[in-house]
């Protein structure tokens, strides 16, 4: 049974120089009237999270959430699925230094993070709560060993907590989950919000 996962990688092989033949069968067969361009994994996994948290299945509902493995390679998907190839709607999320990426690739309406989503949640959550959420989920040890680089100094808590996240592999993706997972219902920062309620 084709799903949602199976037309995202004959997306991504389409769009790494594969076939376009499984992704245009794909899209025949599913029932897809959407598709969220994201930089990476991580950002899915926000997306995920957020929308499980307000009872919807995306995939389900038609989208697809598709991390492109950065941002310059929005021009290049926006070509396979928009006007010019599966004529799909289109929408995104992006860090605001990859805007010009987006604005230029992707000319449905997107949405932009001040700094990138990790800072949106961060300061959504607050230092405090954030440092809470790391001690729960085991990883306090490695936050002090972190805070005490000599790199580390003179940045802000948020900074700080912001960097950490990226220090290893998988770590942004397994807290954009679990970032969201604790944000209030009022407290979603206003990209992510956006883009959820516009699918």
């Amino acid at each position: 049974m084709a799903d949602m996962g199976s037309f995202r990688d004959a997306v991504i092989a389409w769009a790494a120089g594969g076939p376009d033949d499984p992704a245009r069968e794909l899209a025949a067969r599913l029932p897809i009237r959407a598709v969220v361009l994201l930089e990476g994994p991580s950002d899915a996994a926000a997306v995920g999270a957020l929308a499980a948290r307000r009872g919807r299945n995306l995939a389900a509902d038609g989208v697809c959430v598709l991390p492109m493995g950065g941002a310059m390679s929005v021009g290049r998907f926006a070509r396979l699925l928009g006007p010019p190839g599966l004529d799909l709607r289109l929408t995104g999320l992006c860090d605001e230094a990859e805007r010009p990426y987006y604005a230029r690739g992707l000319q449905q309406g997107f949405f932009v993070c001040s700094a990138d989503l990790e800072d949106e949640l961060i300061r959504a959550l607050g230092v405090t709560r954030v440092e809470e959420l790391v001690r729960g989920e085991g990883d306090l040890r490695a936050l002090k060993t972190f805070l005490r680089q000599p790199a580390q100094r003179g940045r802000t808590s948020q900074q700080q907590l912001r960097r950490f996240l990226g220090t290893k592999k998988g770590r942004k993706i397994h807290y954009g989950r679990v970032l969201v997972e604790a944000l209030d219902p009022d407290r979603v920062p206003a990209p992510l919000d956006g883009l959820l309620a516009g699918l």
